[in-house]
């Protein structure tokens, strides 16, 4: 077997193979209608895949658009690309061109068109084009068995005869310019956010008006957020009743659109004494007054080490409420110098109340709850993702503790 792996499509003359390919490239149907313009992207898309595969595979290969196949025909087919080695061994691939692709696309008329093509002939498979393809629509067109390439690197092409394995990864975000308006919501912001750790930390089935009055949201926002992630996978609805939730992947997915350290404007500051004396601090606040879970709660890297131990060091996370006065009296009462570099500690602004929810108290010290410390991990910095993702393990080892079997349970806390 030959395998070609390339961190990116600039890459070029390092990959030996043996074949070539013909890519008969199916766009969508056109209405009578439709501006000239929008086929013209399509064209655009088709020919600026074949130069990023002429760049991958390099000057040894032919790849070229036939030009008497873009008017169409009986066929069905609106293009044929093909990629031809010195050699003149080939394979064909059926190739679907779109401006846009999802996972729910992916597992339903995909999935569908690619086992139509396997059962009139075996040997061929099926190529999505597309200008951007997200982590988790490439996840699901490789547990179906699809290829896909995206511009911006995501490539994934698999091939038995002759065999050669193509892997490239690009880009796990869209690029600006690629990113299309659409009335449904993304996972950034507090409003989604709060939604989010509602499903995370709760057992279904419930309905999106039950979820719109728990998490205090508007039922237009909630159902538009909800077709999101139905889109997504992440959620699995029976009529209007969500039924299962994804809870790991939603985690990853609302990390993945969100920075920590940028969303909560943290203000470093220096332990004098040590950040375990500021943990000690915070247990003696926590014993004389229980309420004072209500204005310190710790998150990050010394929250995960707490339950799932990965690495040592970093820095001390904790949040306050909004307010700037917050900070300060945090920092007065806690014995921390403010300081702009070397911060051993930083204060994180809470934005919204749903980083207050379902606290948990370990070794006496309040911590976020396990879904906004894993989403807090995950959007972190340096080695935080990794310490997120132990996380999720053992939330998934300890899931009968921390989520809930109904939507009344915001405000208790979780013991470890």
């Amino acid at each position: 077997m030959k395998v070609a792996e390339s961190a990116n499509l600039t890459t070029r003359g390092k990959f030996a193979y043996s074949a070539s390919f013909s890519m008969i490239v199916n766009l969508p149907c056109h209405d009578a209608g439709m501006e000239a313009s929008a086929y013209m992207e399509e064209q655009a898309l088709l020919e600026r895949a074949r130069e990023s595969l002429q760049d991958l595979l390099g000057t040894d290969w032919e790849v070229t658009l036939r030009p008497e196949q873009l008017a169409g025909g009986d066929q069905g087919w609106d293009a044929t690309l093909q990629i031809k080695s010195a050699d003149g061994v080939y394979v064909q691939m059926l190739v679907e061109a779109k401006r846009r692709v999802t996972p729910k696309e992916a597992v339903g008329p995909l999935t569908s068109t690619a086992l139509l093509v396997r059962r009139v002939n075996r040997n061929t498979r099926l190529l999505v084009i597309s200008p951007w393809i997200s982590p988790l629509t490439q996840e699901a067109l490789r547990a179906s068995g699809i290829d896909y390439l995206d511009l911006t690197g995501n490539i994934s092409l698999r091939v038995s005869r002759p065999a050669i394995v193509i892997h490239t990864h690009g880009a796990d975000r869209a690029p600006a310019g690629h990113r299309l308006r659409s009335s449904k919501p993304l996972l950034t912001g507090l409003k989604a956010g709060r939604l989010v750790r509602l499903l995370a930390d709760t057992l279904p089935p419930y309905r999106a008006t039950e979820l719109a009055e728990g998490a205090e949201l508007s039922l237009p926002y909630v159902s538009r957020l909800l077709d999101t992630l139905d889109d997504q996978l992440l959620i699995e609805r029976d009529g209007k009743v969500i039924v299962s939730v994804d809870w790991q992947r939603l985690l990853r997915a609302r990390a993945d659109q969100t920075d920590l350290l940028r969303s909560a404007e943290p203000t470093g500051m220096l332990a004098p004494n040590g950040v375990n004396a500021v943990l000690k601090r915070l247990a003696d606040r926590n014993h004389v007054d229980p309420g004072y879970r209500r204005e310190v709660l710790v998150t990050g890297s010394y929250a995960a080490r707490s339950l799932a131990p990965l690495s040592v060091g970093g820095q001390l996370m904790l949040y306050v409420q909004e307010d700037p006065l917050n900070v300060e009296a945090a920092a007065d009462d806690l014995g921390l110098m403010p300081v702009s570099e070397g911060a051993d500690v930083l204060i994180l602004r809470a934005k919204d109340r749903s980083v207050w929810q379902r606290p948990m108290a370990v070794g006496g010290v309040w911590q976020v709850g396990l879904s906004q410390l894993a989403t807090d991990c995950l959007s972190g910095t340096g080695r935080m993702p990794a310490e997120g993702e132990k996380i999720l393990e053992f939330m998934a080892a300890h899931e009968q503790v921390w989520r809930k079997t109904d939507l009344s349970h915001l405000d208790e806390s979780t013991l470890f």
